[in-house]
């Protein structure tokens, strides 16, 4: 980073910093009236990440599946800092429902954390008369409200 000084320096960066933190180089500041070098103070920012949202050392994703993975489960592939990873969606799994990777997360002081990957069911783009048919008898043959418990 360059410096108001007109110095380049390089700061490590620890760990589980986040934004609004600050990282202290000792010497790198402007001169004092005596002449010796004050402390140079870096306020961090953290750039948001496309796919993740920081939660304290947790990360969070909302994990698209498709209406048949969520009726009948399946394997589906779940990003991760480390790479992809597998993640087994049980049958009848519900929007929302958040499963947590453990050690998935940020590297932290105290360990590293997990990711919560939340289910949200996704319907195709292009919704067929086939799918819309179906779902009509599904309403007719096997009504259900959701929302009876919330008045």
């Amino acid at each position: 980073m360059h410096l108001p000084t007109g110095k380049d320096v390089e700061a490590k960066i620890p760990a589980g910093l986040t934004s609004g933190q600050q990282i202290r180089l000792k010497g790198q500041g402007w001169p004092s009236a005596t002449g010796k070098a004050g402390d140079a103070l870096i306020t961090v920012n953290v750039a948001p990440h496309p796919v993740f949202k920081p939660d304290g050392a947790d990360l969070r994703i909302d994990l698209p599946i498709t209406l048949y993975e969520a009726v009948l489960g399946g394997k589906v592939r779940v990003p991760t800092l480390d790479g992809a990873v597998e993640l087994a969606i049980p049958a009848g799994t519900d929007s929302g429902r958040t499963f947590r990777l453990k050690g998935k997360g940020l590297k932290a002081k105290g360990g590293t954390g997990d990711l919560l990957a939340t289910a949200r069911i996704v319907l195709p783009e292009d919704s067929d008369d086939e799918l819309k048919e179906l779902m009509r008898k599904w309403r007719e043959q096997k009504a259900y409200d959701p929302r009876k418990d919330i008045g």
